[in-house]
């Protein structure tokens, strides 16, 4: 069998045909879709919505994706907002809080990507720079110019953690984030920096969660990046594992 493997979706405005008014669309890029695919997993969009228990769904969904998006309510880490803070989602951080809760008292594999990893460090009492104006040595592009599915910036990582299996010590990364982790949340560990010094992946410490977790993009880089690729295949053999499939 094949891991089912949920992907969290957002919701924008579409508009098809001029005739007829806006409406709105869950959505999430295509991008995670086909990486899942390529993986071995069967994706499964979940729309925002705080009305249906979590519970109901949990035992049929085998791994979690956080995918990026908006910013990270600065309630949840008892900040006032900065004036460069950008658009909000409060109805989609309270569902994706949910989800990373109960996924992690399931045992099930979670992969956390830009968005994802920060609000994984939030719930655990975590906070963020609401801005990497505020980041003392910010001194790389973190949000790059070039195409979106280039590298550009190296990071080192953490010989002993699951990213150095197919990362080794360091790789190139590509970069689309204006928030990062400043403070680290419970039970959670760096496992990767930038050479200006911010958090590039965390790992959980507790035996009985399995969360890994990204600022970079590798669904835009898996096509052509083996390392990229390796980060979806193992979600899909952690979720193997995890529902003994």
């Amino acid at each position: 069998m094949q891991p089912i493997i949920a992907i969290t979706g957002s919701i924008t405005p579409i508009q098809n045909d001029p005739r007829y008014a806006a409406f709105d669309a869950t959505y999430t890029p295509h991008f995670f879709v086909e990486a899942i695919i390529e993986a071995g997993g069967i994706p499964l969009v979940l729309p925002i919505n705080n009305q249906y228990p979590i519970e109901a769904i949990i035992d049929r969904i085998d791994g979690l994706i956080l995918t990026g998006g908006q910013d990270v309510d600065p309630r949840f880490y008892q900040e006032e907002p900065h004036l460069k803070l950008g658009s909000l989602n409060i109805d989609r951080d309270h569902h994706e809080l949910k989800l990373i809760k109960h996924f992690m008292q399931a045992g099930k594999p979670i992969l956390g990507i830009c968005r994802g990893m920060q609000l994984i460090n939030v719930l655990q009492g975590g906070n963020l720079y609401q801005d990497l104006s505020l980041y003392p040595e910010w001194a790389i592009q973190h949000v790059q110019k070039s195409e979106l599915n280039r590298m550009t910036h190296r990071v080192k990582i953490d010989p002993n953690s699951r990213l150095s299996n197919w990362m080794g010590t360091g790789d190139y990364v590509n970069s689309l984030h204006h928030q990062a982790i400043k403070e680290l949340g419970k039970d959670l560990k760096a496992i990767a920096w930038s050479g200006d010094h911010l958090v590039e992946a965390i790992e959980s410490t507790d035996p009985n969660v399995d969360i890994l977790a990204v600022q970079w993009h590798p669904e835009l880089t898996y096509k052509h990046q083996e390392s990229s690729r390796a980060i979806f295949k193992d979600l899909v053999e952690r979720a193997k594992i995890s529902s003994n499939i």
